[in-house]
């Protein structure tokens, strides 16, 4: 870490255990009272870690407020790359959801699926894989993976049954740049009230551009309870009112994708009952795969209100 060009401004050095990532993070405070956030990966994760910075460079011009891009380099001794950035001030909306009143989680909701359509406003290269061929791939890997496992489960093969059924739906679909982990843990709420985003992760996909509605699965910690009214209002929020019957169709497909690959997941952890639990959640939303609007989605709920 001393070999990083300002170290010699650094104060103050703060471990951040909060996340999933492998990235080792800190806050910084500096001599002259500026908060960074300093992450460090290993060296090996450069490519993809280079990526996930130039997304910020690029997020950084549409006035979304992110922790923004300040340098990049190799440090420790070429062991460590690392990327320094402004620290965003305010509290995650997951740690505050549950102690709002629906009208509040339903109007953050809105202002989330708002950012997210705003992050979408940017363009794959021209040249970049189709998403049919490379979705397709990834699902298919999964559904081998899960098949090499000795224990089967007989409600994963309603979802295996219900995406080979359903693989015309990703035919075609357009491509953007994607967050890849916008959740609620990942959605600042700042001092102003307005809405911020961190953790723009190349790691899940390991990939930046991709269908930009594969986002939307991720508007939450899906795994712990859902809040319909947060969901519902950011599902509206990011088609400006009610969507499509096509963007829950497409919903309900990726969702059983990512709960075969959560499971996949598990199992290598020697646990795949908890996966078997986010199996059986998804088959409850979509009432056995019979219904690609979600059990969550308020359908009626008059949100002019």
């Amino acid at each position: 870490m001393k070999d990083i060009p300002c170290y010699d401004t650094f104060v103050k050095i703060e471990p951040i255990t909060k996340g999933a990532s492998d990235d080792k993070k800190y806050l910084i405070e500096t001599a002259s009272g500026q908060k960074l956030l300093l992450r460090i990966s290993d060296i090996e994760d450069t490519d993809v870690k280079e990526a996930e910075y130039s997304i910020l460079e690029r997020v950084a011009t549409l006035g979304i407020p992110i922790s923004q891009p300040i340098d990049f380099g190799v440090c420790n001794d070429g062991k460590n790359v690392y990327q320094l950035l402004s620290w965003l001030e305010g509290e995650d909306l997951q740690s505050l959801l549950p102690n709002m009143t629906e009208a509040e989680q339903y109007a953050h909701g809105v202002k989330a699926g708002e950012l997210l359509r705003l992050i979408h406003t940017i363009p794959a290269p021209s040249n970049a894989e189709p998403w049919e061929v490379w979705f397709m791939e990834y699902v298919q890997e999964s559904i081998d993976c899960y098949n090499d496992e000795d224990i089967k489960f007989e409600e994963v093969n309603v979802l295996i049954k219900y995406i080979q059924n359903n693989t015309h739906l990703i035919k075609g679909r357009p491509q953007t740049l994607i967050h890849s982990d916008f959740i609620d843990s990942n959605i600042i709420i700042l001092p102003d009230s307005n809405l911020g985003v961190i953790d723009f992760n190349c790691e899940i996909f390991e990939r930046d551009y991709g269908d930009p509605w594969v986002d939307i699965i991720f508007m939450e910690e899906w795994d712990n309870e859902i809040s319909p009214r947060y969901s519902t209002g950011f599902v509206r929020g990011y088609f400006g009112g009610e969507p499509p019957q096509e963007f829950f169709n497409m919903l309900a497909f990726y969702f059983a994708c990512d709960a075969i690959a959560i499971l996949n997941e598990t199992y290598e952890e020697g646990k795949p009952e908890i996966g078997l639990v986010d199996v059986q959640r998804i088959l409850r939303w979509f009432d056995n795969m019979n219904n690609s609007v979600p059990t969550w989605y308020l359908k009626d709920f008059n949100y002019t209100k």
